[in-house]
Order: C-alpha cells, then sequence, then structure tokens
C-alpha cells in the first residue's frame, strides 16, 4: 500500500510539473495573442476585426437550432472546453494535489477568499451608486493562471517552488470562485425544459462512472447534448464542462484491463492530453478575440470613469491587499503556515501578480455587460490596466525580493 501511495504521489507531482510548464509556456502566448489583438484593433483591419467577430454561425436540426455571432461561439463554446479543464484540475488537486490535505488548503484558501473579496469592494466603492455598472462587481475577483505563471517563466529559477505552488492553488480557488458566481449570479430566465434534459445528461454521467467506464469520449459523447441543454436553460453553457469533468474518473477501476499500474489515471490522462490545445488554442483565440479594445480617443477621463478605475483599482490594489490580509490573518490565528523557504516578502509579490486576471475578468465582463452597454470599452480597458500593472509590477518585486533575498 505504501509503494502504491508512492507512485500516486510520483505521478501526482509530475502532473503539477507538467502544468506549471505548459501554463508557463501557455501565458508567453497568450500575451502575445493580446498584443495582436490590440495592435489589430487599433490598424485599418479594427472594422474587419470586428466584422469577422459579427459573423452570424447557425447549427440547426429541423426546428431546433443554435444562432449566435462568431465571439459569442468562441466566448460559450470554446470557453466550456477551458472550464472541462480547470474542472479536471479542481478535481485533481483535490483529491491528490495541494488542495488534499486540509492544513496545506488553509492558507490559500484565505488568501483567496480575500482576494476575491477585496476587488469586489473596491470596484463596488466606486460604482455602487451606479445601476447600470453594478453588474460588473465580480470582474477583478479571479487570476489568470497562464498570464501569471507565463510572468513567473520569466524569471526562471529565481522563484521557489513553494510559491509557485501557493499562487497555482489561489488561482484554482479563484477559479472555483468564479465558477459559483457565474452560476449564482450570471444566470438568465431559466428553461424548465433544458434543465430536465440537462439533469438527464447528468444522470447519465453518473451511471458512466458508476459503471468504471474510462474512456473520455464515452462522457464527451453525453457532454455534448449536456453542453446544448445547458445553453439552453439559461445557466451558462460554459459550466457545462466543468459537471462533466466531476464525472470523469480520477483512477481506473480495480481489475479494469487498462489499471494494470495503480498510478494510472483517465483524469490525468485527459488533462494532459487537452492541456496544449487549451493552452495554445482555446485561451489565445479567446484573447484575441475579446482584447481588441479600440484605444484612439480614448483620454484620462476614460481611464478614470469608475468602471475602468474600479476593475484597475481592484486587480491592482484590491487583490494583493486582500490576498495579504487574509494571509496574515490564517497565520495569525495559528490555522496556517508559511511554507518551508517562504519570505512575505515573496509572497506580497505573488499576490501582486495575482492581480493579473486577464482571461477570466474578461469573461465575467462579457456576462456582466452587453455590447449595448454605453461602457462595454472601459471594462477591458479596466482589466488591460489592472492586469498590466499587476503583472509588471509582480515580475519586478519578484525578482527584486529573490535577488535580495529579503
Amino acid at each position: 500500500m505504501k509503494h502504491t501511495e508512492t507512485r500516486t504521489l510520483t505521478a501526482g507531482v509530475a502532473s503539477l510539473q507538467d502544468f506549471l510548464r505548459l501554463e508557463s509556456a501557455g501565458g508567453l502566448v497568450l500575451m502575445a495573442a493580446t498584443a495582436a489583438a490590440l495592435v489589430v484593433g487599433n490598424s485599418p483591419l479594427a472594422d474587419t476585426y470586428t466584422a469577422v467577430l459579427s459573423l452570424p454561425f447557425q447549427v440547426s436540426l429541423g426546428t431546433w437550432s443554435i444562432a449566435k455571432p462568431l465571439l459569442l461561439w468562441i466566448n460559450d463554446g470554446l470557453m466550456a472546453v477551458f472550464f472541462l479543464l480547470v474542472g479536471m484540475e479542481l478535481k485533481r488537486e483535490a483529491i491528490e494535489g495541494h488542495l488534499s490535505r486540509v492544513r496545506q488548503a488553509i492558507l490559500p484558501i484565505f488568501a483567496a477568499a480575500g482576494g476575491m473579496a477585496m476587488p469586489a469592494l473596491c470596484f463596488l466603492a466606486l460604482n455602487a451608486s451606479n445601476p447600470a455598472a453594478v453588474n460588473g462587481w465580480a470582474i477583478p475577483a479571479a487570476t489568470d493562471i497562464a498570464f501569471a505563471l507565463g510572468v513567473l517563466a520569466l524569471l526562471g529559477n529565481r522563484i521557489p517552488p513553494a510559491l509557485k505552488a501557493f499562487l497555482l492553488s489561489i488561482a484554482i480557488i479563484d477559479d472555483l470562485g468564479a465558477i459559483l458566481i457565474i452560476a449564482l449570479f450570471y444566470t438568465a430566465d431559466l428553461s424548465g425544459f433544458a434543465l430536465v434534459v440537462a439533469a438527464a445528461c447528468v444522470v447519465g454521467l453518473a451511471i458512466l462512472n458508476r459503471l468504471g467506464v474510462t474512456r473520455p469520449a464515452a462522457y464527451i459523447l453525453l457532454g455534448v447534448p449536456l453542453w446544448i441543454a445547458v445553453l439552453k436553460s439559461g445557466v451558462h453553457a460554459t459550466l457545462a464542462g466543468v459537471v462533466l469533468a466531476m464525472f470523469i474518473p480520477m483512477r481506473a477501476p480495480t481489475g479494469a484491463k487498462d489499471s494494470a499500474t495503480p498510478e494510472k489515471s483517465p483524469l490525468r490522462d485527459f488533462e494532459h492530453a487537452l492541456h496544449p490545445w487549451v493552452a495554445f488554442g482555446v485561451l489565445p483565440v479567446f484573447a484575441f478575440a475579446n482584447a481588441g479594445v479600440p484605444l484612439t480617443g480614448l483620454a484620462l477621463p476614460d481611464v478614470l470613469h469608475p468602471v475602468s478605475l474600479g476593475i484597475a483599482l481592484g486587480l491592482f490594489i484590491g487583490k494583493p491587499v486582500g490576498i495579504m490580509l487574509m494571509s496574515w490573518l490564517a497565520v495569525r490565528i495559528g490555522v496556517a503556515s508559511l511554507a518551508s523557504g517562504l519570505r512575505w516578502s515573496q509572497m506580497f509579490g505573488a499576490a501582486v501578480l495575482c492581480g493579473v486576471g486577464f482571461t477570466m475578468s474578461l469573461f465575467v465582463a462579457s456576462l456582466a455587460y452587453g455590447p449595448d452597454v454605453p461602457h462595454a470599452n472601459l471594462d477591458r480597458l479596466g482589466i488591460l490596466v489592472g492586469s498590466g500593472l499587476s503583472g509588471l509590477a509582480g515580475y519586478a518585486l519578484l525578482r527584486f525580493t529573490s535577488r535580495q533575498g529579503a
């Protein structure tokens, strides 16, 4: 039994190393896609860029159809694949990773809670009196794993593994919080029939899991109608990806033909296969489609508008303040402690870096504000400013603290 646990732990460590490597490289690609979107969105190609994203696409079967512009196929369809990966990461971390042991998970849980609450309070402090803007309170709440780890990749071996694990844990818990926020606060009018169909798909997934089916294709066959049903239900369609992930088996059942090695994991294998497609395909495409903010005509009043300023301050100030306050509280009351070798100065650098909210912030903004909202571009401006400042300041702080041994 001890030998089996050791091999399982080794497999889990290898999965984490692969995850960090792919996320770091994917973060650099994400930065390039963001820069490309800004260039195209502020070039003579801007009208073409907007027109392509507005192209209507329709899938029909008899009287049933789904008709959306290309941008929404990206945001509702491709991002469901991203949330499928997020769901598998959450499940793996909860079972065998940094969130599997309560004592180890307490510090990032406290930190993530503060890192979500304080940015929301910063935004509400500036926008509470504006009913048209207040719906964006959750925009600065989440951390972009790929972008943050992409910045860490630029620092190389200067960053201790414990700090990377701490940042990763915060980002994953943030993603869980974002999933709950989307489900609870960004849900439209519900369709009873579509929810019944979605429930039937979930029962089917549970049966597959109970029978010990390990092939991901079987789950995806039910996942597609689940996505359609959730899309039609009024609950945001990307949540179907998270639900699907929860039923993919972590381990092959005892006696299965492909379970000769105890560490065999259908979920880990599928996550490993899907991760490059998300890191180098889904997220860069999403970034390119959503980050093309037209900067021409923007002036200081636009940056200081309560919406853009609330988001930027939430990410750049609210995130690190919330993370550090709650981390200090967890250590102070004795429920958690800093990992060996970590210093508070390094923790602060990581907390600032958590203000890079790019992908999830853009996604929540697309739910909070429709295209007809007068300040629709101001939310993206705030995200770019806040995430950019957080990335630059976090990089500088971590580089300084690592060199000085502060």
